[in-house]
């Protein structure tokens, strides 16, 4: 198997006391295991072949991936992919690009617009962060998204992933894009781990910059194809071991698929503040104009926890209280700012996440 030439350095595993080490090889690799830690001096990273020759004969056709997509169109989708699956990312990014194709366009509209037009997609807050981004974009580096990481991390809801995500997948740089689909790739493949740990760590992060191709171009290519390996592949709850091109390479099976320990449940959203918020949120971005209060009544049974949600959208600047009692969407009252149209059918119907 062809094996790419890396940089050739000693990446710490897991930090931790050392202790009598042993040698081995895994993926093309030079493996020193050290206790419960393992040190890794790489030299090559034999992974890198086959899971980007899977990845050009199975990647989805993602209008943010497509030739010529715009820095600005990978931006609109890395916030939303946030905390929302591509399926119902898909119509809501080609329908903000039609509506704002660039960021002055969307630096030019009112924020309330950006929340309307965010729809059900769930935390909406990232619209927000969405249109200060296009008027900082427009104020400070005119109209563009700028290549540097460091800049990038400078912007509204814009943390390390999303970061090296953008430089890397829009202005093809070297770095290590670490989501939730590649810490769970790498923990099974190289640590034997069925999940990676609740948060990412450092040692997470050396290992990941560890296995960058040397060419920047590859270097991003192999992190949207291992992203993709475990969005399609390696799934959190049913792996696909048998279509997985690093299978026989794989720590975690080798060593039988070992369970991890339980995950705590996520919090329930039903009857959550999240899902109060929601509801009222969906009223006000529906409405062509201010809401009166007493047309929020109805919307949630706890007159407690409906006004606790409702201060907590205007401290957001997710909702605006204005003098007369109403409430509207930011900076849309004075302009009685109609509704958008929803991007889809399917964008329509689906369940509101809440903020």
């Amino acid at each position: 198997m062809t094996t790419e030439r890396i940089q050739s350095h000693t990446v710490s595993m897991q930090d931790g006391p050392a202790a009598p080490a042993k040698t081995r090889r895994l993926g093309g690799r030079d493996m020193t295991t050290a206790g419960r830690g393992r040190i890794v001096s790489v030299v090559t990273n034999g992974y890198a072949a086959p899971v980007l020759r899977w990845y050009a004969g199975h990647a989805r056709d993602l209008p943010w991936r497509r030739p010529g997509a715009s820095a600005w169109s990978v931006l609109v989708s890395e916030i939303m992919l946030q905390q929302t699956p591509v399926v119902r990312v898909l119509p809501a990014h080609t329908a903000w690009l039609q509506r704002w194709p660039a960021p002055p366009a969307l630096a030019a509209a009112a924020p309330g617009d950006a929340v309307r037009q965010w729809g059900r997609l769930g935390y909406p807050r990232r619209a927000l962060w969405l249109h200060a981004t296009a008027r900082i974009l427009t104020d400070e580096h005119g109209g563009q998204v700028p290549a540097s990481v460091h800049d990038l991390r400078a912007l509204p809801g814009v943390g390390g992933y999303t970061a090296a995500a953008v430089a890397s997948f829009a202005f093809g740089q070297r770095h290590a894009v670490l989501d939730t689909n590649v810490r769970r790739v790498l923990a099974r493949l190289v640590r034997g781990e069925q999940q990676p740990p609740r948060t990412a760590s450092a040692a997470e992060a050396r290992l990941a910059e560890a296995l960058l191709p040397a060419a920047p171009g590859r270097a991003a290519r192999w992190s949207v194809a291992i992203m993709e390996l475990g969005a399609l592949v390696c799934t959190a709850t049913s792996p696909d071991c048998a279509n997985c091109p690093v299978a026989r390479q794989c720590s975690w099976r080798r060593a039988g698929s070992p369970a991890g320990p339980a995950r705590r449940a996520k919090p329930r959203y039903a009857g959550s503040d999240r899902e109060c918020r929601g509801r009222l949120l969906a009223v006000l971005r529906e409405a062509a104009g201010p809401v009166p209060a007493e047309r929020l009544g109805p919307v949630w049974p706890h007159p407690e926890q409906r006004d606790r949600a409702l201060r907590a959208l205007v401290a957001d600047g997710l909702a605006a209280a204005l003098a007369d009692g109403t409430y509207a969407l930011p900076g849309t009252a004075e302009a009685g700012t109609a509704p958008a149209p929803p991007a889809s059918a399917e964008a329509a119907a689906s369940p509101e996440c809440g903020p």
